[in-house]
């Protein structure tokens, strides 16, 4: 039985679920946790939050009840996994080492905290199921290159915007066909300035984190998936922060290819993103230069060419990342990871008038927004990754929309995630 959902169901029939520990049970781990509870053949075996209250309470969301033991050694942890028994934790060390554990799923959205969990884990041979695409574009190429020298398989998520488009990005390289733009539809009104108290009552409405959601409102969650779709496939973004036109599902055809054709593409191989009513669509736009194949596109109602639209008209976030797990431990297949040289970078924007001696906030806060260019380009320039702001203090005013640079900041913290990317823009290049 090769397909995954018989590979599951055979797991479950023999009493060998796939045990998965899952770091972080906010909003999306949760999810994770009640979607597993739904399934056959695998189990949330450990989960890790800042206090083991926290990860007890995700439990709760899974229709499959289990005696909860809180672990605080991994000979503790050990032991329950072998008994049947769901571990909380407040040890993320635990998560990654404890025996048994097949994946590690990281649902942080802390970048230091993503290389720290990924690194454990791929010493300690576990599949890594990288949710925190902020750690994923600052130092993804390493990781992934740690993950295949170790054997194991480094992944992006299942049902995260750039999992999506790399199913699509996938069947149509597979099948030859010319890649010619891929991308997302934005899926919240956009407002480069907003902060985490402008969007305190939308966020306790939806259940979410105020920072969480003005991440995703200033653009700078675009900005990171759209560089992770970059750095996986080659594409590149057309302009810095990428176009980001107002465009429904109807326009795309005519918008995301060259100006030469009409569209607003510099060039062919872009990646972007739309606001109107694509969300919570991906899409990739291709093309063929071959005359029987347009013949026969043109009769499956795609169109007369010579541009083409593939449309993914869902993703469900963390519903679908256990199938991410299932492919990394039965077929040792990613959802999609970073090639070995870097293509984008997500850097930092003054999101208002900063000073001197300003120690800068996390991503979604109230100091910086992401924005995205050629890796390149941001090379040359000396911008300081995203990923790696958090912390790092200002020498001297940044004005507001002024692209953060290594000569602007101290670093006050030597953290792994930042000893990795040094390690990485030396081997990586």
């Amino acid at each position: 039985m090769n397909a995954i959902d018989q590979k599951l169901e055979e797991r479950e029939l023999s009493g060998r679920p796939v045990k998965v520990a899952l770091v972080g049970a906010g909003q999306m781990g949760q999810e994770i946790i009640a979607q597993v509870g739904h399934m056959v053949g695998m189990e949330i075996s450990v989960v890790v939050d800042l206090t083991a209250d926290r990860a007890s309470k995700g439990y709760s969301y899974s229709r499959k009840k289990q005696d909860i033991v809180e672990a605080r050694t991994a000979a503790e942890a050990d032991k329950a996994v072998r008994d049947g028994k769901a571990v909380v934790s407040t040890d993320a060390g635990i998560a990654t080492s404890a025996a048994g554990i097949d994946a590690v799923i990281d649902a942080t959205g802390s970048p230091e905290m993503g290389a720290t969990i990924t690194m454990s884990a791929i010493n300690n041979r576990k599949h890594v199921v990288m949710m925190n695409v902020e750690c994923d574009i600052t130092v993804g190429p390493i990781l992934h290159q740690m993950a295949v020298n170790a054997g194991v398989v480094y992944s992006m998520a299942s049902g995260d915007e750039p999992a999506a488009i790399m199913e699509l990005y996938r069947f149509a390289r597979a099948i030859g066909f010319t890649v010619v733009a891929a991308g997302k539809g934005k899926n919240n009104p956009l407002d480069i300035y907003a902060t985490p108290e402008s969007l305190a009552e939308k966020a306790r409405a939806r259940n979410m984190s105020a920072r969480m959601l003005c991440e995703f409102v200033d653009g700078s969650k675009t900005m990171v998936e759209m560089a992770a779709v970059a750095n996986a496939t080659g594409l590149r973004p057309d302009t810095r922060g990428m176009h980001g036109p107002h465009c429904d599902r109807k326009e795309l055809l005519k918008t995301f290819v060259p100006a030469k054709d009409g569209g607003i593409l510099a060039a062919a191989g872009a990646v972007d993103y739309a606001i109107g009513d694509v969300n919570p669509s991906v899409f990739l736009i291709f093309t063929t230069d071959d005359s029987r194949l347009r013949e026969g596109l043109a009769q499956r109602d795609m169109g007369n060419g010579p541009y083409y639209l593939l449309l993914r008209p869902y993703h469900l976030c963390s519903c679908e990342v256990p199938l991410t797990v299932a492919r990394a431990v039965f077929y040792g297949e990613s959802s999609g990871h970073p090639l070995h040289t870097p293509v984008a970078e997500c850097f930092a924007l003054a999101k208002r008038d900063l000073e001197a001696g300003q120690v800068l906030d996390a991503i979604g806060e109230h100091c910086y927004r992401g924005s995205v260019d050629c890796a390149q380009t941001a090379r040359r320039e000396k911008l300081v990754p995203l990923g790696l702001v958090k912390g790092m203090a200002l020498k001297r005013d940044v004005p507001r929309d002024i692209a953060i640079t290594w000569d602007m900041v101290e670093i006050r913290d030597e953290s792994v995630i930042l000893q990795l990317r040094r390690i990485q823009d030396r081997t990586h290049w």
